[in-house]
């Protein structure tokens, strides 16, 4: 008895196979070569998906060369080749024109389908639109620079908090010599001041790298910008007029109010800078209510209650390949010597540090709008603090030991010579292990260790606090409150941050001893 041969599946319809077509979830269309269009190819159907993704109907891609759709002439070089001898399916990635002039980026596949000669007869292309995967691909990419350059920027800021720990130490020695002589103390406040507002620019440097917590306060975004428009008003000078539209019951946000100030003017600046005739730059505040539903990405910002504080002008605008870098670091589209390419990758950073976020809409000749929107809170507003006037250095009349471990020479003789000349027995070192040594060889107990907040200089604190069970240590960092050391009393250590004032470095050495 004769086995049955095994049936084979029927071959699918043409109408069959335009249904799996048009099932598709990624654009696919169907065509042949144009003969006189070499390396195009004329659209012979296209389905549902490829249609929304281009934003045409069947009807228009019906019979339109294919060459139409691709934005970048690379691209369909690449493919002409390819279409000269077909052979393995053709992959690439690029921009696509939709109708109404806008792009989107798509992944696409090429194949050739051949008759029973082996002669080409049709190509089918498969498009997936990977525009979300792309700009979030960019998002990531431009993070990643920001934070190599956050880095750099901290590391800066570091050194440069030394030089300023100089320039504000010495001023206050200078006050002391010339309290009795008007003009020339009011000069040397006037160089103090100039060192104060420099240590609030390391700060943004800092924040910019998020390596050091700003000092947010309580505060009223009306407030900040009508406290500012004075010097807004002088930066614009003549090439334009400032306006100023204000919410009445604007929310109060917890935020830097120096920071804030930083990111008022460098936006204003830029603002000036694209002025034409007849310009106007806006600042506005409003409240705003980010609802459920309106972030349906994971960049968009999230639903709540924020305060938005906006800057606008009707300047020269921006095209969209500026925008995309708008906020990286050392970019900048003016002339050489007339920008760092810093001041928004600074507004970029303090606003991130803030927990805020920041949005850019731009059109060339129309203006720009950047918008900065901070979490609204219910607290109250607090009051702000005003720089401090240069003051004499106070005498405290110590007469203890006290080892000072400072890596930087000048900020090293500053501090040691200040201390001895208050009446302390220093010894001062460049590095823990040298601390050590130099505290081995007192014939006095060492009652005060003023070091860096580190791991090396900890472990140095450690032997040191073995060897004199009294010991009291001043923590210097580079925060705020630099790291307490856990395994001495709270009440037998301070921290100070620098750049720090020699009057408070004399004062917290003080107090310790006297605890």
């Amino acid at each position: 008895m004769k086995k049955r041969a095994a049936s084979r599946p029927a071959a699918p319809t043409s109408k069959q196979l335009a249904a799996a077509l048009r099932a598709q979830a990624d654009g696919v269309f169907l065509a042949r070569p144009k003969p006189r269009s070499p390396g195009g190819l004329e659209i012979v159907f296209a389905n549902d998906s490829f249609c929304r993704m281009t934003g045409r109907d069947a009807g228009e891609l019906a019979g339109l060369v294919h060459t139409a759709l691709h934005a970048d002439p690379t691209d369909l070089s690449k493919l002409a080749r390819w279409l000269r001898s077909p052979g393995r399916p053709f992959t690439g990635e690029g921009y696509l024109l939709r109708s109404d002039g806008s792009t989107i980026y798509a992944a696409w596949s090429y194949s050739a389908v051949r008759d029973e000669r082996r002669r080409v007869s049709e190509i089918v292309a498969t498009y997936r639109d990977t525009t979300e995967k792309r700009r979030l691909q960019e998002a990531l990419v431009h993070s990643q620079r920001l934070d190599a350059v956050g880095r750099l920027a901290g590391g800066v800021a570091h050194d440069f908090n030394n030089l300023l720990s100089v320039i504000n130490g010495y001023c206050e020695m200078l006050a002391a010599q010339v309290s009795d002589r008007p003009q020339a103390l009011r000069e040397v406040n006037e160089i103090h001041k100039a060192g104060l507002r420099a240590a609030t620019l390391t700060r943004q440097l800092l924040a910019f790298g998020r390596r050091q917590p700003m000092n947010p306060r309580v505060l009223n975004l009306n407030r900040v910008v009508r406290d500012n428009a004075e010097i807004m008003s002088r930066l614009i000078g003549k090439a334009g007029r400032l306006e100023l539209d204000l919410a009445t019951n604007l929310s109060n946000v917890r935020a830097d109010a120096t920071q804030l100030q930083q990111v008022l003017l460098n936006l204003v600046i830029n603002a000036r800078d694209a002025l034409r005739s007849n310009g106007c730059i806006t600042l506005s505040t409003s409240n705003r209510d980010v609802k459920l539903g309106l972030n349906r990405r994971a960049t968009d910002i999230p639903p709540g209650r924020y305060v938005c504080l906006s800057v606008s002008d009707n300047g020269t605008g921006m095209d969209a390949e500026t925008q995309k870098h708008l906020f990286e670091p050392f970019f900048t589209t003016k002339p050489e010597g007339k920008g760092t390419g810093l001041g928004l990758a600074l507004v970029y950073g303090i606003v991130q540090q803030s927990h805020g976020y920041i949005n850019v809409r731009s059109a060339v000749l129309v203006g720009s709008t950047f918008e900065i929107l901070l979490p609204e809170t219910k607290e109250r507003e607090e009051d702000q603090p005003s720089l401090a006037p240069v003051t004499p250095l106070p005498t405290t009349r110590g007469h203890e030991t006290i080892v000072f471990i400072e890596s930087d020479e000048i900020v090293r003789k500053m501090v040691a010579g200040m201390l001895t000349a208050d009446g302390y027995r220093i010894v001062s070192a460049r590095t823990p292990a040298e601390a050590i040594r130099l505290a081995g060889e007192q014939d006095r107990a060492v009652e005060l260790l003023i070091t860096p907040a580190d791991e090396p200089a900890e472990r140095a604190a450690r032997k040191l606090h073995q060897r004199h069970a009294d010991l009291r240590i001043l923590r210097i960092g580079h925060h705020d409150t630099p790291a307490p050391f856990a395994w001495l009393p709270a009440k037998r250590q301070a921290g100070l941050a620098k750049p720090y004032a020699l009057s408070e470095v004399l004062r917290c050495a003080r107090a310790l001893l006297d605890a």
